[in-house]
């Protein structure tokens, strides 16, 4: 097992880095004919467009996993709408437009989650099927929040910031994990939560905690190399945001362990050897992303 997440973990953050890299760039692009009358007469794409495009592909895969798990509860799903509820969730969340009045934003993202809602009512009920109609719409809406909305703060957060503040969040939440497992091994004694998650001790999120502290700190020295002033974080800032992204991350984690043990299942799926499937790996930096994001917007 940790054979292949040593494996598994440094390839997933290549990837990371590559695509972001990438989405970085293409802030640079100037855009000619065609392509600036496509984006409405803007010179530049829109920022972020590259992450929503990958958020567009692992959505509706988390969300045939938490379709699976919702099923294992013996609660009515189909995978089709869950994934579409999570994407609609994502699309709102990144799509209307920045320069848009309050209330229009307020009223196209409440017309988003009506629409969801009436559509899983239909759907559920459309064989003339009274039993588990609510609680199976409720699956629905709670893949359009949590794996939609959720997930596209990090897209907000791209907006007005550079790709590398995603790296950041990802980077310092993930080592929660990575020195909690490993203090965890070493020296854990106390459980966390036996009920829950048999195998987290206290002495493994003390661990996380202080090794998401470092990370914080270390990149918030290393955003001084970049070259847009906006993106130079504060120490203190980095330090108490690893703090924070730590314990808010272990949430993320306890939540999904509550959703798998519900299930009777242990990961969400096999598609990552070694780590299980995307949700097991998104459920912290999930939970994270609102908390970042206004973190990050009220501290810098």
């Amino acid at each position: 097992m940790l054979r292949y997440r040593l494996i598994t973990g440094p390839v997933l953050i290549i990837a990371l880095l590559a695509i972001v890299w990438f989405d970085d760039w293409l802030d640079t692009v100037q855009l000619h004919g065609f392509w600036q009358d496509l984006f409405r007469g803007k010179d530049h794409p829109p920022r972020g467009l590259i992450l929503f495009m990958l958020a567009l592909i692992v959505a509706p895969i988390a969300a045939f996993e938490l379709s699976a798990i919702v099923k294992a509860n013996n609660i009515h799903t189909r995978r089709w709408l869950t994934a579409l509820g999570a994407v609609v969730g994502l699309v709102m969340t990144y799509a209307i437009p920045m320069d848009a009045e309050v209330v229009t934003a307020i009223a196209v993202f409440s017309t988003g989650l009506i629409g969801m809602f009436v559509l899983s009512l239909l759907t559920f009920s459309r064989q003339k099927n009274v039993q588990g109609v609510l609680a199976a719409a409720g699956g629905v809406m709670f893949a359009m929040v949590y794996l939609g909305i959720m997930l596209g703060f990090l897209l907000l957060l791209r907006r007005d910031n550079t790709a590398w503040w995603i790296v950041g969040i990802v980077l310092t939440t993930k080592a929660c994990d990575i020195g909690a497992y490993f203090t965890g091994m070493s020296i854990g004694r106390h459980k966390l939560i036996p009920w829950l998650s048999p195998g987290k001790t206290w002495e493994g999120l003390i661990g996380g905690v202080v090794t998401s502290a470092l990370v914080g700190l270390g990149l918030a020295a290393l955003s001084t190399v970049l070259d847009d002033p906006t993106d130079h974080i504060p120490l203190w800032v980095g330090l108490f945001c690893g703090v924070v992204f730590a314990l808010v991350g272990q949430f993320g984690d306890l939540t999904m362990s509550l959703l798998k043990r519900g299930a009777g299942i242990k990961d969400s799926s096999q598609i990552l050897p070694g780590m299980g499937g995307i949700l097991d790996v998104l459920d912290s930096p999930l939970m994270v992303a609102p908390v970042a994001f206004w973190m990050l917007t009220l501290l810098t």
